[in-house]
């Protein structure tokens, strides 16, 4: 081994040995090269370990009084700061279950009593040259873990500008507002997390899925912007035929993130949940709805999840041309729903759940500067400049 005269930058190590003799000799043979401490029982040993640096190896004798050498090993190898310490065990015991224990608890080497000098100064210099080569893996691997955490936060960055820009391209088309958007994704979020743990939504329900379709919600409407003003600003009921067009805004919605995930080249959770939803939140339970008449389980959970709460957010919501619903008659009317608009078990969440819906509509209601925005842009249909 290519050892440096700078004692600050030699490696370190630790001999542990209860026997005054042992740890003087061992200590002789080895200072030339190596940084020496010394410790004459386990508990000291442990002490010199977690009280500064650590070594980069520990020679461990086996059979001491108090904390045995085992021990002494079972508690650094349980010590996510001690585990990579390379130890070599140093003992009498020189039978192949001894020799296995040690080697079980994690020792990285086992050399028998009496030591000879040259095959100990090979073992402990491949023992370190293991562990240099160890601690650059690790670093290497810090840093990649580094930096896929800055790329993904990125990314994440990117989803977020992405997603904040698609609905605003939604609320700019849209007589709807921007609370519409926030209520919806608080709502599906709501229902998902109550229905994470029931048996026919628990292996789609996780962590990272309930967080996506927070995330997709918003864009369930995306379609709309390709409806005519003419339809999708109408102060009245539709006609049958302005109605077909309306529909429409599904497909629209669903073939415009398809364009960007084609375009993207790779699956992103997010847009395909987006999409989903997108294309299946008027769908019904019985198979009455649009765009293409599914029914039952056949209908994407996500878009079962938000024709819940879009449904729930159109009826109490206050339009220019109509009042909000009373929450009690909305709970009762989505009830009424059940099995036939919407998924059964989706409605008992909501029923379960209607006091928390009825606090996100409080909090995140239209305002009067909101219902100007929408007369403006009606007034705006009816005489354009």
């Amino acid at each position: 081994m290519n050892l440096d005269h700078d004692p600050a930058r030699r490696p370190s190590m630790l001999i542990v040995d209860d026997t005054p003799d042992n740890l003087v000799l061992m200590s002789d043979l080895l200072k030339d090269a190596y940084l020496i401490k010394v410790a004459n029982s386990g508990e000291k040993a442990l002490k010199i370990v977690r009280r500064g640096a650590p070594p980069d190896l520990i020679l461990l004798d086996v059979m001491m009084p108090g904390l045995s050498g085992h021990e002494v090993a079972r508690e650094l190898k349980d010590d996510a700061q001690t585990r990579d310490i390379p130890i070599i065990f140093l003992t009498s015991l020189s039978s192949e279950q001894d020799e296995a224990l040690g080697l079980g608890l994690g020792a990285a080497d086992y050399i028998t009593k009496p030591i000879r000098p040259p095959v100990l100064l090979a073992r402990v210099e491949m023992q370190l040259k293991v562990k240099a080569a160890a601690d650059i893996l690790r670093d290497h691997n810090a840093r990649l873990e580094q930096e896929v955490a800055r790329r993904t936060q990125e990314l994440m960055a990117v989803q977020d500008a992405t997603i904040s820009a698609m609905t605003w391209l939604c609320e700019m088309r849209d007589n709807e507002t921007g609370n519409h958007i926030r209520r919806t994704q608080r709502y599906i979020e709501v229902l998902a997390n109550h229905l994470r743990h029931h048996p026919r939504f628990a292996h789609f329900l996780d962590d990272a899925t309930i967080m996506l379709l927070f995330k997709s919600a918003p864009l369930h409407d995306i379609g709309k912007i390709g409806i005519p003003d003419r339809i999708l600003l109408k102060p009245g009921r539709l006609t049958p035929e302005e109605f077909e067009i309306m529909k429409t805004h599904t497909t629209l919605g669903r073939d415009a993130i398809a364009q960007a995930e084609k375009h993207l080249g790779i699956d992103v959770p997010f847009l395909r949940l987006a999409r989903e939803i997108a294309h299946g939140h008027q769908e019904k339970w019985d198979g009455s709805g649009y765009p293409e008449g599914r029914s039952g389980d056949d209908i994407p959970i996500s878009a079962r999840l938000m024709a819940v709460a879009d449904v729930y957010d159109a009826l109490i919501s206050r339009r220019v041309y109509k009042p909000g619903m009373p929450h009690a008659q909305a709970v009762k009317t989505i009830q009424e729903g059940r099995g036939s608009h919407f998924d059964p078990d989706i409605v008992d969440a909501f029923l379960a759940r209607a006091d928390g819906f009825r606090e996100i509509a409080e909090r995140f209601a239209d305002t009067e500067a909101d219902m100007a925005r929408q007369i403006d842009a009606l007034a705006f249909i009816a005489d354009p400049p």
